[in-house]
């Protein structure tokens, strides 16, 4: 799933996405770390991938998309 990049915090290594449709949904450093990424701006298009559970959501892998 694409996204774009929203916030993100160096310190934590933690931030969030908005999804296509404009619904915000955050990511923790595990997810942020399993992409191998050193570093992420806002605006920044990402490949992620999200797993449900009990109805909520959650961010698995950040990566760069590429094309």
């Amino acid at each position: 799933m694409q996204a774009t990049a929203y916030t993100y915090d160096a310190d934590s290594r933690t931030g969030s996405v908005l999804l296509d449709d404009g619904t915000p949904l955050p990511f923790d450093a595990t997810a942020f770390e399993a992409g191998g990424l050193r570093l992420l701006r806002p605006g920044q298009r990402v490949r992620i991938d999200v797993t449900e559970e009990a109805g909520e959501r959650r961010i698995t892998l950040v990566t760069l998309q590429t094309f």
